[in-house]
């Protein structure tokens, strides 16, 4: 039998919704997925020594292609100047690339920080309304009694009760068992 939306929205209390998976969606934002594999592959020990490995193989091959007259693409006696472009352009790159990860993980924070407040102040009305509550009962039973009902007594009255309903229970096994009707 299939639900309505009305009678959906009334199995969550008010203003709450029940959690609906989504099905997963492609990502619309490859370049910002890109920034942040970026910022953390070169975040990494691996890459440092790569990059380590890359220029002392680097100024090696410059300083032995230019002592034995190999074809060489830089020169040492200039100071390494294609290798120190290369890495200049890297860092360039690097560097606001790294900027725009921070910028997608601030934003993440930011959403998470709201929903943990929300959460927060949901549960402290909901501590609040159970509060609200068992003074009105605590205040019921007084009038009730016409002597003040401490937590202590309340406690006990409870403890009381669950006995009573659990002998009950045990003498009458078909109480626990279900009806024909699921929703009574």
């Amino acid at each position: 039998m299939a639900r309505t939306t009305r009678q959906a929205s009334l199995d969550a209390p008010l203003g709450r919704t029940t959690l609906r998976a989504r099905p997963p969606q492609p990502s619309r934002d490859r370049f910002g997925r890109f920034t942040e594999w970026i910022a953390r592959a070169m975040g990494t020990p691996t890459f440092l020594l790569l990059l380590t490995l890359f220029c002392a193989l680097w100024m090696t091959y410059t300083v032995v292609a230019e002592a034995n007259g190999w074809w060489r693409f830089d020169s040492a006696a200039l100071g390494f100047t294609a290798l120190t472009l290369i890495l200049s352009l890297q860092a360039s790159y690097a560097a606001p690339l790294i900027l725009l990860a921070q910028n997608r993980q601030d934003d993440r924070d930011r959403v998470q920080i709201e929903q943990d407040r929300q959460r927060a102040e949901r549960n402290l009305a909901d501590t609040e309304y159970l509060a609200r509550e068992v003074v009105a009962l605590r205040m019921s039973l007084t009038h009730l009694t016409d002597e003040l009902v401490s937590k202590d007594t309340l406690r006990q009255e409870l403890a009381r009760l669950i006995e009573h309903l659990d002998a009950r229970a045990a003498a009458d096994p078909q109480t626990d068992a279900p009806t024909g009707d699921a929703r009574a």
